[in-house]
């Protein structure tokens, strides 16, 4: 049996594929690389209600979240209430929380956001410099969850799953 020799055509064919193939492995390394490695928090000073300064530094050690918000966010005033449930559920077992406000809030509006909801964590307004350490936050919400080790073990954008977070927040609690 003779064999013919392949098409100009089909061996360009076979170029692209395995090009893609090579594309789409090399997409694949960059993604575990980005993703799949543990990220550290960033050394963030947070700025209170009260003028009290909090940073990263004094949360080492403790299981916490840092939510980016603002009182103008839709989704951020819907997801709240459900963030309080979570933290009263989970504050007994270490958990902490740092609510920041983004920069363009205006004060006041935090400050009596929190104060007529009585929120039971730490609220904290933003100048801009704690959402440019978390990656350059723009979105709101956008919500990490931190390790006891000081490792970012999930970044939400939008509203959690709370399922998932209570889950996460569970295990973290208990290593």
């Amino acid at each position: 049996m003779s064999q013919t020799p392949a098409s100009p055509t089909s061996r360009r064919a076979s170029w692209r594929y395995i090009a893609l193939a090579l594309a789409a492995a090399a997409l694949a390394v960059a993604g575990y690389f980005t993703f799949g490695t543990s990220q550290r928090v960033p050394d963030a000073t947070f700025t209170l209600l009260s003028g009290q300064k909090l940073s990263t530094t004094d949360l080492k050690g403790k299981v916490y979240l840092v939510n980016f918000w603002a009182t103008s966010c839709t989704t951020c005033v819907k997801e709240m209430p459900q963030m309080v449930n979570t933290y009263n559920r989970f504050k007994g077992q270490g958990l902490e929380f740092v609510a920041v406000a983004m920069n363009y809030d205006a004060p006041m509006y935090v400050a009596n956001y929190a104060q007529t909801r009585q929120l039971p964590f730490k609220v904290a307004m933003d100048d801009g410099s704690a959402a440019k350490e978390f990656g350059n936050v723009q979105l709101t919400p956008t919500t990490f969850v931190i390790d006891k080790n000081g490792t970012i073990l999930k970044r939400y954008v939008g509203e959690p799953q709370f399922a998932e977070l209570d889950q996460l927040l569970q295990k973290a609690l208990g290593a």
